[in-house]
């Protein structure tokens, strides 16, 4: 896990200075196949056409990456490596990808956190995705994703990330695949050589369905200061490596789960990740202010009596519908159009889509906006009234 690119990384922050995001020098070829002389040679199907039939994952403008490896971690999960082309620049331990495979001919769009640490020096991407019953994307990826099999991706986003000064001592909360964005800052804080104290604690239904098991039983014993503990949901009792605080841990989370295996509490700094109620009972029994947290959960829809009023109007495809009170990422597809969407819960901005009037709530904050001419995401956007949509 130590590898020279952490050694230079760590160098450099001792000096003082910030270590640049990993990334692939654009070399003399790349430019070339990129200029307008190349662009014109290849017409009319442009030079991407030519380099796919070479290697699929090339490209001159477009994200791709190539998957190498696959393998299943838990019955319900896949793990795929990844070798992204040269446009790929690195990712924040924490943030997610946006991940595009065709489906029966149609691009379907999820987004996944990268499990791979930031540091990785060879330049290739991990991505845990568990198969929901669902989950178009993800049950495609369970049963069909093999090497040669080319996705597309978008630049790193997200702001559930670790502070750029690391804190002196973390505890790592995660439930179901939420254990992916904090198992790339385990292992980013590990490649760093990080000195102070971590625990790590992992909620799953039972043994099973822990991705990361084996990885995380052997960090305890080889990472100084890293403490690790399971808690399963469904009757068995977790805990973590021989001789680690923690162990026998059962049910939901509770603040005893979390003084178990990180004593400092009052200094340590939370990053948490998973089902809503997780966060929510993370955030009851914590300090707040030292609680960083992201959901791969859709929000719960709450109705209101007064949002199922008015229609919605679809402006550009001439539609009108009765305002059914859903969100309006719903009522689009209930009225036939499909537009651009990905994560379902207001993370990956993909459904943003301008609204020229009326007024909206958003079911993930609550607020409710009347401005005119503006951009929403209609994916956690209801109408509070009457509604229409350039869409």
């Amino acid at each position: 896990m130590y590898t020279e690119t952490a050694r230079t990384d760590r160098t450099r922050r001792q000096r003082g200075r910030p270590s640049p995001p990993p990334r692939r020098r654009r070399n003399l070829g790349h430019r070339i196949l990129g200029s307008g002389l190349i662009e014109a040679l290849a017409a009319p199907h442009g030079a991407d056409r030519y380099l796919e039939l070479v290697r699929p994952g090339w490209s001159v403008r477009e994200l791709r990456a190539e998957v190498t490896a696959v393998h299943h971690p838990a019955p319900d999960s896949v793990t795929l490596t990844l070798r992204p082309n040269h446009l790929w620049r690195g990712h924040e331990p924490g943030q997610f990808v946006r991940c595009t495979v065709e489906i029966d001919g149609v691009r379907r769009a999820r987004c996944y956190s990268p499990a791979s640490s930031a540091h990785r020096s060879d330049g290739m991407l991990e991505l845990t995705a568990r198969a929901h019953p669902e989950g178009l994307v993800s049950r495609f990826l369970h049963e069909h994703a093999a090497p040669g099999m080319v996705v597309g991706l978008e630049p790193a986003a997200g702001d559930f990330v670790l502070s750029a000064e690391r804190p002196d001592r973390l505890a790592l909360i995660s439930g179901g695949s939420g254990i992916t964005p904090v198992m790339s800052m385990l292992r980013t804080l590990i490649e760093e050589d990080h000195r102070g104290e971590i625990a790590f604690l992992h909620y799953a239904r039972n043994p099973d369905r822990v991705p990361y098991a084996r990885e995380l039983a052997q960090i305890a014993v080889q990472a100084p200061g890293v403490n690790v503990a399971f808690a399963y949901t469904r009757g068995a009792r977790g805990g973590g490596p021989q001789g680690a605080r923690g162990n026998g841990l059962a049910g939901h989370f509770s603040l005893d789960h979390l003084s178990a295996i990180a004593p400092e509490l009052a200094a340590t700094e939370i990053y948490v990740c998973g089902p809503a109620g997780l966060i929510d009972a993370v955030r009851a029994a914590c300090n707040p202010e030292r609680v960083h947290s992201e959901s791969f959960v859709p929000p719960a829809l709450t109705l209101d009596a007064r949002d199922a009023a008015g229609a919605v109007s679809f402006a550009r495809s001439g539609i009108d519908a009765p305002n059914s009170g859903a969100t309006l990422l719903e009522q689009a597809e209930a009225a036939g159009l499909k537009p651009a969407h990905g994560c379902r819960m207001g993370i990956c901005h993909t459904c943003t889509c301008r609204k020229l009037a009326g007024g909206v709530r958003n079911v993930v904050t609550g607020e409710i906006s009347s401005t005119e001419d503006e951009d929403i995401q209609i994916c956690v956007s209801v109408p509070a009234g009457s509604v229409a949509l350039d869409l």
